[in-house]
């Protein structure tokens, strides 16, 4: 495991997704005040979504230069561009679509299914191409700041699934089939490239996934509870409503 890891627990969901919003636009003010790029990559989910939101209608996100952050995602349905539900129309009614200061060519999605993009793993190559074009030369993905996941009651995240092949998937992005939570085909960053961020943050809320929660911290198998591989270089920071912090009684 790596760099230091760190929980923190809030009342219920939507005081954490207000504290999220906070914690992020103050580390993108931070991070600004010693580097001229940022790359942010986004989750999706019921919490990741609304912790958009409340950076949308935070004051101080205009105190974020946004025209130097590239925005990622940590996986995509496989569905038709636009369709609600992929994590990029979501993040982009949340938040994006708010930012006018943010490049159209700074926001990266997974590429959808078109002609050219037949398959998850057609958009998984394409998208490991366009990591390896904002790299830094001879590595093949830039370095991420900051990674947002959710985590499922099952413990997966990004569309990383207990016991499912994507979980050995080596390179930086993977094309997903069989996912047990549909739509079935899916595009996921690897644990790889997740591992690279300098900072990994999982937003948890509800009770339903508190026994994930304490199975993650108990240090359970990856094969089982995906979650516990998902670590930041310098800081893997657990943000938890009370509800999923709080173990079954029993």
């Amino acid at each position: 495991m790596s760099g230091v890891r760190t929980a923190l627990v809030h009342p219920d969901a939507e005081v954490l997704a207000e504290a999220v919003a906070a914690r992020l636009l103050t580390r993108l003010v931070d991070l600004q005040s010693v580097q001229e790029t940022v790359h942010l990559v986004l989750t999706g989910g019921t919490v990741g979504i609304a912790s958009l939101a409340a950076v949308a209608h935070s004051p101080v996100r205009h105190a974020v230069d946004w025209s130097t952050v590239h925005v990622w995602w940590g996986d995509e349905r496989f569905l038709p561009t636009g369709d609600p539900e992929r994590n990029e129309t979501q993040a982009r009614d949340a938040l994006l679509d708010a930012l006018d200061a943010l490049p159209a060519d700074n926001v990266h999605p997974m590429p959808a299914p078109s002609d050219a993009v037949g398959t998850p793993e057609d958009s998984a190559a394409a998208y490991a191409r366009e990591l390896a074009a904002h790299a830094p030369e001879g590595a093949p993905l830039p370095v991420f700041d900051v990674v947002l996941l959710g985590m499922g009651p099952d413990g997966h995240v990004a569309s990383l699934f207990p016991g499912h092949e994507a979980l050995g998937a080596g390179g930086t992005v993977v094309g997903v089939h069989g996912s047990p939570k549909p739509p079935p085909q899916r595009t996921s960053l690897t644990f790889d490239a997740l591992r690279g961020a300098v900072e990994v943050w999982l937003i948890v809320a509800g009770a339903e996934k508190a026994p994930a929660v304490q199975r993650a911290f108990e240090g359970a198998p990856v094969e089982e509870i995906p979650a516990v591989s998902a670590v930041g270089q310098t800081l893997t920071l657990w943000l938890l409503d009370v509800s999923a912090a709080t173990p079954a009684a029993g």
